[in-house]
């Protein structure tokens, strides 16, 4: 199995786009809540572990339903602020942890989720630790939803990210994770929603993004702060809707 390559190997990091991130990147439509939980997660009493949960965004929308959940993710700053985020829910446990070093008792998950986030994991370490830790008959789902190529802001926003930071790849790893199936009979589903957005939540969004704070040094960010904002003022209105494309691909491991 062959890790995905991203970025022509250059260096990011979500720590440091953590506070952006909590700020910007909670944008999951409640469609997408409601077609996780009618697939299956986050049922109540189960047991579903959350890989890569970033500032914990899909716990945190499913947590009402009562599944004991764990979410992990190996930058202690999304996990900083997840914590912060999930004050007063009771029912999620946050553990900064690699994905490929998480340690948990065969058969001891119902449901098992990566959101925006399986291309980055060695799947010759991820898979064999999903399959242990799966119960016969659970679920392991990922999911990856981005905007949609014909959009022309993310058009204009990507070629600026492009043109600063040129090693990012964009799109290119998850679009091969979703033709890349490690487990067997996949099940797929395809949402697409019109999501709102500012010039402001937008630029945010874009800031918060593995292309920018997450690998550009201090002279990029203030070149891309600068120039982003610059043409959202010149192309755009104050207030748009962006059509994002939401892929759900969930696999059930043999009972």
């Amino acid at each position: 199995m062959e890790k995905v390559f991203i970025d022509a190997g250059k260096q990011f990091d979500f720590g440091k786009s953590s506070k952006a991130y909590a700020q910007y990147r909670d944008i999951y439509p409640e469609e997408l809540f409601d077609k996780l939980y009618q697939i299956g997660v986050g049922k109540q009493d189960s047991n579903w572990l959350d890989l890569g949960t970033g500032t914990g965004v899909i716990p945190r929308g499913l947590a009402k339903y009562g599944a004991n959940i764990i979410a992990t993710d190996i930058a202690k700053e999304q996990i900083e602020e997840a914590i912060e985020l999930s004050k007063g829910i009771d029912n999620i446990k946050y553990e900064a942890v690699a994905a490929e070093n998480i340690e948990y008792p065969q058969n001891y998950f119902d449901v098992i989720t990566a959101c925006q986030c399986f291309w980055y994991f060695d799947p010759n370490i991820i898979v064999p630790v999903i399959k242990k830790m799966l119960k016969p008959g659970g679920m392991f789902l990922k999911l990856y939803m981005s905007y949609m190529k014909e959009e022309s802001i993310a058009q204009d926003s990507n070629r600026l990210v492009k043109m600063i930071n040129t090693n990012w790849n964009g799109s290119s790893a998850p679009v091969k994770d979703l033709t890349t199936h490690y487990f067997e009979n996949p099940h797929m589903d395809t949402v697409i929603v019109d999501l709102p957005f500012t010039r402001e939540t937008w630029h945010g969004r874009m800031m918060a993004s593995r292309g920018v704070m997450a690998s550009m040094n201090e002279e990029q960010l203030i070149q891309f702060d600068y120039e982003h904002r610059k043409m959202l003022e010149e192309k755009y209105p104050e207030e748009f809707s962006i059509k994002h494309k939401i892929f759900l691909t969930w696999y059930y491991m043999e009972s």
